[in-house]
């Protein structure tokens, strides 16, 4: 017999400057998808390829879509470009929400896309209002905002100690991308 607690779901947050955050948010759409449950992942800024787009492409449980460009974007250098990409990847993420399909929507990297000013705080705490209340909702990203920390029924901080980057060492394939 299934819990009621089985069937409600959450808003969870991965904030923080240390690395894994969007890594934990596939871990739990790998492991909802062994109990047959079904993930929407959308990646806010992101357009350039990462491992999990071919581990991930076939699987009959996760939809992975990207909205963002192939290039790394610095806060000093959005263009219109950059917010149309976030609004339609929102009215994506909406679609999937409220879509009766996914019991997981993750909305990879929407913190950074609020503290870039692509998006506000303000449109994501809507988009939550109207989360099916059996829906859960994993929002990652550094820089998580206030409001949404507030809301948020488990809220993570992944807390860099020490890493390899500030000896020189880039992203690599099969490991940061």
């Amino acid at each position: 017999m299934k819990k009621k607690t089985d069937k409600k779901g959450y808003v969870q947050i991965y904030t923080g400057d240390g690395k894994g955050k969007t890594t934990a948010a596939i871990g739990i759409g790998i492991r909802a998808a062994g109990h047959g449950k079904k993930t929407y992942m959308g990646q806010f800024m992101k357009g350039q390829h990462y491992g999990e787009l071919t581990a991930l492409r076939d699987h009959p449980y996760i939809t992975i879509e990207q909205y963002g460009d192939a290039a790394c974007v610095h806060r000093e250098d959005v263009t219109q470009k950059h917010l149309d990409q976030a609004r339609r990847g929102l009215e994506r993420a909406r679609r999937a929400m409220l879509s009766n399909q996914y019991d997981i929507v993750i909305l990879d990297e929407i913190n950074v896309a609020i503290w870039f000013d692509l998006i506000s705080t303000q449109e994501v705490l809507e988009l939550l209002n109207h989360r099916p209340e059996n829906v859960e909702v994993v929002l990652t990203g550094r820089r998580a905002p206030e409001g949404l920390i507030k809301v948020a029924d488990l809220v993570s901080e992944v807390k860099e100690i020490k890493h390899y980057y500030h000896r020189g060492v880039k992203a690599r394939n099969g490991i940061e991308r």
